[in-house]
């Protein structure tokens, strides 16, 4: 099974924010979860961010690859 690291999108028309989700990458984009590791809100300035840092390491080191997006979160989080 290939897991991945991805956003989940929720909220509304024009408002969306997002859970940083590991799920199977043939799974759909809101489709069920392993596991929620965080949220991000781009509409807030600066961009709301919060990760467990533990848990996305844990991933990590089992193989689940992030996507460019969520790599960049989390280089902006100092967690990799």
């Amino acid at each position: 099974m290939s897991v991945r690291i991805r956003l989940k999108r929720l909220g509304t028309k024009k408002k969306p924010h997002n859970r940083i989700i590991v799920c199977d990458k043939r799974r759909a984009r809101d489709g069920k979860a392993i596991e929620e590791i965080g949220y991000y809100d781009p509409s807030k300035n600066p961009p709301f961010v919060k990760v467990e840092k533990e848990r996305a390491l844990y991933w990590i080191s089992k193989g689940a690859v992030p996507t460019e997006i969520v790599k960049s979160i989390l280089k902006k989080q100092n967690i990799i």
